[in-house]
């Protein structure tokens, strides 16, 4: 057999290529209203009084008193609501919307809104804590006590803009007695959930269809089903086809990013070595919860990185601010916590005089090491041969020696990290309870129906690649197409690196089972379930057992030049190995590792988003600046084989590992380059400047 690995051509490489792709804003409707939104013009405020003007016909305002179900966006806490009641929480919350047939007449009425506030005092500090969680592992007095050292360190991280090319939008119309929407979303099911919540509806009277999604990278995972929950209760009302599709401005200032944290770590140090640490996370959740507790989970579960500390304390809060809500982006509060814990470990070992590189050896996890929560790393951990291989690539050990003594503003910096892949502990098996269904028509087509959206690993190419694969047909006869619910059974949200992992296993399995039962030019249909593997054991109150099946592995390393006179960095070169398990399709996986690479880097020396008096100060791409083309290194990835039993061909998660090593290995090259500690991202020649001071 080929092997699965090697390339294709993507199924829609030409069409997106070349433009044909119609994206959601492309979408038209015959007779179809549009829809723009009244916001709060105060980040905290009561609303004393409403007044709407007088409507032309053919022209609406839809607010609160429209729900018919109950006014939040079903997510885990009900604390969010669609339209704001009597009081707002954060800046441009939404209040209503206004719709009609010309979009500068809509501008107009929603501008002759009249709402009264009373100003209240808004929080912006991480004071007011909505959610806190604490675990221990081992005996952490007892490695406090026997310590002869302690060692604090604080870590800061700002918002990252998730600047998907498409920004948010959704149109939706009434037929047949649905309510459908189409939109821009990563997870169909979760739209679905919330409209019919909001609703008060029977199942059968939402649909919810998948646009082509203009990027996302978790952006498009919870905000989404805001938009559609306010467009249905219009269509439900009116009965008439409404688009509501965001301009960039809009979007930057009103959608979820990611989280900024306050991390500080404490370690407990003898003999040169690190026994104990404690760890201290705050998040800043924004205006209302939505996802911020889950987010928070996954980075205390990281918060050793790829290391084994066998005495932990680790503590986290989600703070409550009159600030945008934050939420899911790629790599779900890992990126936050594994830039602390690699800075931390490379300072750690400077503080105590040895190598950061033989520290870090000290300290790697290895096969049957317990997690930081007491679960076990069950599976080979190849991050040895994937060092021996990166180290050779990038003559890593004389070039960081040498910037360490040199003049030249030039550093080299590496960072080594684990993500893990799927929902965090029995969430797959308590909560999502994925299921998949193959069809086979007379003319021996099959049918994936699936709700894994196309975006990170292309399940439009892969997922097709994966089946034809296994029935050994040709790829043309295997169908996928966008997501509707009228027609897919709910295989979970497209998050947490677990499409092909846990959706591609369960299609390979309904595909071999089609395979054994294959019977020519008849019509056929396998259905799977997601089973659990028994030995995951996890308790959600106690953050105990194993929070992943498996885990996905990396080392970044990354080199770069600083400008003596400006502190402008300049990154020359990148080195990156990744375990992946096994790449079902190598070229998209390197594409991935491109793209979260570049995310990575930005988000640890360029990106800087900040928010004044609860606005966000950054609302379109010429100031809040990304890495471009010009600014892209010299990348050098590699992928090394160490297949999971239970994925695909051994697949693993893939597209959040790519992002979550590219800050602290970016941070890291410019310290040994500047010889000044860095604690906070992104590294910016303004941050510089600070840390040189008068030099």
């Amino acid at each position: 057999m080929k092997d699965i690995s090697t390339s294709i051509e993507k199924v829609d490489a030409h069409v997106k290529s070349s433009g044909a792709t119609p994206y959601i804003s492309d979408l038209h409707i015959d007779g179809m209203l549009h829809a723009k939104t009244v916001r709060s013009p105060h980040p905290k405020a009561q609303i004393v009084s409403r007044q709407y003007p007088s409507l032309p016909d053919g022209y609406y305002i839809i607010d609160h008193t429209d729900i018919p179900g109950v006014n939040f966006i079903k997510i885990i806490f009900e604390d969010w609501p669609v339209f704001a009641v009597d009081q707002v929480e954060h800046y441009m919350e939404p209040i209503a919307l206004v719709i009609g047939p010309d979009k500068d007449i809509v501008a107009d009425l929603v501008e002759h809104v009249q709402i009264e506030y009373e100003p209240l005092t808004p929080e912006f500090d991480f004071t007011n804590s909505v959610i806190h969680y604490h675990f221990d592992k081992g005996n952490i007095q007892k490695a406090k006590e026997e310590s002869d050292r302690t060692i604090t360190i604080s870590y800061e991280t700002p918002y990252q803009e998730q600047l998907y090319i498409e920004p948010q939008g959704m149109i939706g119309y009434y037929d047949a007695g649905q309510v459908t929407l189409v939109g821009s979303i990563q997870c169909p099911y979760y739209v679905k959930n919330a409209v019919i919540s909001i609703l008060d509806c029977d199942n059968d009277y939402v649909r919810v269809k998948q646009a082509t999604v203009g990027g996302a990278f978790g952006g498009k995972e919870e905000f989404p089903s805001l938009i559609a929950c306010q467009l249905a209760v219009a269509i439900h009302k009116l009965q008439q086809p409404i688009s509501l599709i965001y301009e960039r401005e809009e979007d930057m200032h009103v959608t979820t990013k990611r989280h900024p944290a306050k991390i500080t770590l404490e370690a407990y140090v003898k003999d040169q070595d690190i026994i104990g640490m404690k760890s201290i996370v705050g998040i800043d959740g924004g205006a209302y919860i939505g996802l911020s507790g889950v987010v928070l989970s996954r980075a205390l579960i990281a918060s050793t990185g790829a290391y084994t500390i066998h005495h932990l304390d680790v503590t986290g809060d989600v703070f409550k601010t009159n600030t945008v809500p934050n939420g899911a982006f790629r790599g779900f509060g890992a990126p936050q916590m594994l830039f602390a814990i690699e800075m931390f470990i490379h300072h750690v070992a400077k503080e105590i005089g040895i190598d950061p590189l033989v520290l870090r050896q000290q300290h790697l996890a290895k096969q049957h090491d317990k997690t930081s929560t007491n679960g076990t790393f069950r599976d080979p951990i190849i991050m040895p041969e994937m060092l021996e291989k990166i180290l050779q690539e990038s003559n890593y050990t004389d070039k960081v020696k040498h910037y360490e003594t040199s003049n030249a503003f030039c550093g080299i910096g590496m960072s080594w990290f684990l993500h893990g892949c799927g929902f965090t502990g029995s969430g797959e098996a308590t909560h999502i309870k994925a299921v998949v269904e193959l069809d086979k028509n007379e003319a021996d087509e099959v049918t994936i129906l699936i709700a894994a959206v196309d975006m990170g690993q292309g399940v439009k190419t892969t997922m097709r690649k994966l089946v034809a694969t296994i029935l050994d047909i040709p790829i043309e006869q295997v169908i996928y197409n966008h997501p509707d619910t009228n027609y897919v059974p709910d295989s979970g949200p497209t998050v947490a690196s677990r499409t092909m992992m846990i959706v591609g296993g369960l299609v390979a399995r309904a595909a071999r089972k089609m395979k054994e039962a294959w019977q020519p030019h008849t019509a056929q249909h396998t259905t799977e379930h997601f089973q659990q593997p028994k030995y995951i054991q996890w308790d959600e109150e106690t953050f105990t057992g194993d929070a992943y099946p498996a885990y996905s592995w990396g080392i970044n390393v990354v080199e770069v030049a600083v400008d003596k006179r400006t502190y402008e960095v300049s990154v020359l070169e990148e080195w990156n190995i990744y375990d992946v398990g096994k790449a079902i399709d190598e070229q998209i996986i390197l594409g991935q590792a491109d793209g979260g690479q570049l995310q990575g880097l930005g988000y640890g020396y360029m990106e800087k988003m900040t928010h004044k008096d609860g606005i966000i100060q950054h609302k379109n791409v010429t100031d809040y600046i990304i890495p471009t083309t010009v600014d892209t290194p010299i990348m050098h990835n590699y992928l090394m084989d160490n297949p999971y039993p239970l994925g695909p061909y051994g697949a693993k998660g893939a597209g959040e590992l790519t992002l979550v090593g590219g800050a602290p290995a970016v941070a890291l090259a410019i310290e040994n380059a500047i010889h000044k500690r860095i604690t906070k991202i992104p590294v910016t020649p303004e941050y510089i400047m600070e840390l040189m001071q008068d030099e």
